[in-house]
């Protein structure tokens, strides 16, 4: 029996942020590098991702629990939360607790689950007020894994995370060079030989104050007015966006360099 990996989340498992439009939803991401290296030691695995931009954990699980589930899964991979830690209030404890009955929903069919913690943001300005929010989140995570025997990819951990070339323009997600890092540790973690590098970066350049001071306006007013506009608004990137990858299916359906 082949092999079926399904993906479910939010823009981190979509992809965005590794723009490619001989992809579906024209973004590539961890996801579908992780597919194509399991693809190449089997050739008749099948893949599905169910991930769609902007959605909250409450959203992910309604509606792609179901239609992973009716997939019958033998690898899972799932994250959700993100965006609800950037929402004014969130409760945790409250959210964390929906996710775990996510999880057993999955533990009763035999597949292998992954997770990840969340990223740590100390080195962005922005981002770092958000770190108590991440770590309370990632301890949840953590110990669900260690009680139900989970996989963890742990992004926390990942120092070259908290490179910024290591992501988009938007600050808000991986560029190809961090998605590939994602993907290699996913790998890494399931003992999966594949032929994917990392990447080695040189000291950043030094920055006047003057200089980040520039880039920071710039980003505010080209990513980070435009979320909030969409928030007042009660928009979301995703609204008109639908799974990149909703059926399974052999891969690669497209070409990969």
């Amino acid at each position: 029996m082949s092999k079926r990996l399904v993906s479910l989340g939010d823009s981190f498992t979509e992809g965005v942020g590794d723009d490619d439009p001989r992809f579906p939803n024209g973004v590539r991401g961890w996801a579908d590098r992780v597919a194509e290296q399991l693809a190449a030691h089997d050739p008749a695995l099948l893949y599905a991702n169910l991930a769609v931009r902007g959605k909250l954990m409450r959203q992910v699980l309604a509606e792609q629990v179901g239609p992973a589930l009716a997939l019958d899964p033998t690898l899972v991979t799932i994250y959700a939360g993100g965006n609800d830690l950037m929402r004014p209030s969130v409760n945790i404890d409250a959210m964390m607790a929906d996710y775990e009955q996510a999880i057993d929903r999955f533990l009763t069919t035999g597949a292998h689950i992954v997770v990840f913690t969340g990223v740590d943001g100390v080195s962005d300005p922005v981002f770092r007020r958000m770190r108590g929010r991440v770590a309370i989140y990632n301890e949840h995570v953590r110990v669900m894994a260690a009680r139900k025997g989970l996989t963890v990819v742990d992004l926390w951990a990942m120092r070259q995370l908290r490179d910024r070339r290591m992501w988009a323009p938007d600050r808000l997600h991986l560029n190809p060079l961090g998605h590939n890092e994602v993907a290699i540790e996913l790998l890494d973690l399931l003992d999966i030989p594949h032929k994917l590098e990392r990447t080695t970066l040189p000291p950043p350049p030094a920055k006047t104050p003057r200089e980040s001071r520039a880039e920071n306006l710039q980003w505010s007013r080209e990513h980070a007015w435009p979320w909030i506009q969409r928030r007042i608004r009660g928009e979301s990137s995703g609204d008109r966006i639908t799974p990149k990858r909703p059926t399974l299916t052999e891969f690669p359906a497209t070409p990969a360099s």
